[in-house]
């Protein structure tokens, strides 16, 4: 079994998203004790942003490809062959404005591509990709009501991006609040690891995570 192990969080030693993956596949090693884990650490190794270059020899263009349309291509090639080849993912996904961070957000642009994690046919899109369990970290600096104005939308984003690669096995490791003090920050570790527990000793597409966020709180970010 291969795990592929990303961190996309610009804190370094000071992130909790990192904390918190390295835990999540901590215990994943210990469940499965033969798992075969590759890292890739995407604000260390940013991929550059999906350009023309990139897209270049995706699109059949007829003439010889550019040595930038042959570079940007390699670089996609390496991330989706490293993306392809992996059984599990645990992917650190830190709220920064509402969002992912954009050094995720480009490694995710460069891996759907039709034909390889995704096809479009006449009864619409079917994902390529699927065979996999995908355990996303979800760090957040405050916690945010569901039914409140500002909702940040990066969990339904990896739930929908990764769907459409044909990924049903999606489980969330929730950590909120993190920026709220420290009783907030204690309590949010806590929930994670009780999240962990439940993620990796789970089977099936089920496997979401437990905790939901109900409490409204400043704006934020975590990392």
């Amino acid at each position: 079994m291969k795990l592929l192990h990303i961190d996309s969080s610009i804190l370094g030693a000071n992130s909790s998203s990192r904390q918190i993956t390295a835990e999540v596949v901590a215990e994943w090693r210990r469940v499965h004790p033969n798992t075969e884990v590759d890292y890739l650490d995407l604000a260390a190794d940013t991929p550059d942003h999906f350009d023309k270059d990139a897209l270049g020899i995706k699109v059949g263009h007829p003439t010889e490809p550019s040595a930038a349309q042959q570079r940007q291509n390699a670089a996609s090639e390496r991330l989706l062959t490293q993306f392809l080849e992996s059984d599990v993912l645990v992917i650190g996904a830190p709220l920064y404005n509402f969002g992912i961070p954009s050094q995720l957000k480009v490694w995710i642009d460069r891996l759907a591509q039709p034909g390889r994690t995704f096809s479009y046919t006449a009864n619409g899109p079917v994902g390529l990709a699927g065979g996999k369990t995908l355990i996303v970290v979800s760090a957040r600096g405050g916690k945010y009501p569901e039914d409140g104005v500002l909702v940040p939308q990066e969990r339904t984003y990896m739930r929908q991006m990764f769907g459409f690669m044909g990924i049903t096995d999606i489980r969330f490791v929730r950590a909120d609040g993190l920026s709220m003090g420290d009783a907030s920050r204690e309590a949010a570790f806590v929930q994670a690891r009780d999240d962990i527990k439940a993620v990796v000793a789970a089977t099936g597409a089920d496997a979401t995570g437990s905790s939901k966020s109900s409490t409204s709180s400043p704006a934020g970010t975590a990392a």
